[in-house]
């Protein structure tokens, strides 16, 4: 019984101490510029080209699907 418990802290004891190491972070603004990925709109895409009405329609009718009572009267 004892040397199962010994057996037992041996392998919790490195999963503990993995846990307590502080993991580098990555730097994105360096020298007053940001270095990251360029925001852009969620219309400027391949499927809106650019289109913020179609863009809004989409959001709206994708909306509108979910909306249990919409659903329920349409059909």
């Amino acid at each position: 019984m004892r040397k199962l418990l010994l057996v037992a802290a041996a392998a919790v004891v490195p999963l503990v101490a993995a846990g307590c190491g502080e993991k580098p972070t990555v730097t994105v603004y360096k020298q007053g510029q940001y270095q990251g990925k360029p925001d852009m709109q969620p219309w400027d895409n391949e499927q809106f080209k650019g289109d913020k009405v179609a863009w809004e329609k989409a959001v709206k009718a994708r909306t509108l699907g979910q909306n249990e009572y919409e659903r329920v009267v349409a059909h």
